[in-house]
């Protein structure tokens, strides 16, 4: 059996007596890329949040390689890259301070922060950009950046929300070529809205809905015969 990569156990969510994720489980192995798909506000990102150690579970639990992440979120975080939705970037630095910034913080030595961006700029292609204000970048060469970010330390795992999101059609064409690629060798969670997105880069689609895993299954189980897989997603969600 493969190495599972990313596991939730039980995971809740209450806030007050909202309940945002209810008794989620499901198992990521290495090397898959999943699509995690449900209509706003079904849980998607406190689900992502919770297993990237941002959020703490109300109950159950989360592990990322193996390890627990809310008994040992550090040594978890070094095995995750995380972009959140519009993830925060500081706009009055250059892509190249912010990536040496986030380099330090995370511990790389000097030589190994310099070849690793290096290898994420050219993955990213931000060659062109590097020395800009992030304030004076574009939608699409922000999200970039943010990918680089994520990449910068060589994490195991890529926990993806919405990474297209306002981005054009060169544009997400651009950021689905790498996450393809970074399928290859990585394993991927990637929450979208997109559906064509998730016929192009995902093997499996979990979905959720109303704080509930309701379907975890390959693409071609999920359109289950339906014309599109919007049909199928309106299906799902149906009052």
């Amino acid at each position: 059996m493969s190495e599972l990569m990313i596991r939730a156990t039980g995971l809740s969510k209450h806030y007050g007596p909202l309940a945002a994720v209810a008794d989620v489980s499901f198992s990521i192995a290495r090397g898959e890329v999943v699509a995690f798909l449900g209509p706003n506000g079904a849980g998607k990102s406190t689900t992502m949040r919770v297993l990237t150690g941002f959020t703490a579970p109300t109950h159950g639990k989360a592990e990322i390689a193996g390890i627990d992440v809310a008994k040992n979120r550090i040594e978890a975080a070094a095995k995750v890259g995380y972009l959140p939705e519009n993830g925060p970037l500081y706009a009055d630095m250059t892509p190249l301070g912010l990536l040496r910034f986030f380099g330090s913080a995370r511990g790389l030595a000097k030589g190994t922060l310099n070849d690793r961006i290096a290898e994420v700029v050219k993955l990213c292609a931000l060659a062109g950009v590097m020395e800009k204000p992030i304030s004076k970048l574009s939608k699409g060469y922000r999200q970039r950046v943010g990918m680089a970010q994520v990449l910068l330390h060589e994490p195991e795992v890529l926990i993806l929300d919405e990474p297209t999101a306002g981005l054009d059609p060169n544009q997400i064409h651009e950021v689905r070529n790498l996450i393809r690629e970074l399928g290859r060798s990585n394993t991927i969670l990637l929450s979208t809205h997109i559906l064509q997105e998730v016929e192009a880069v995902a093997d499996r689609v979990i979905f959720i809905h109303e704080g509930r895993i309701i379907f975890d299954d390959s693409i071609e189980a999920f359109r289950s015969g339906s014309a599109s897989l919007d049909d199928r997603f309106r299906d799902l969600t149906a009052a």
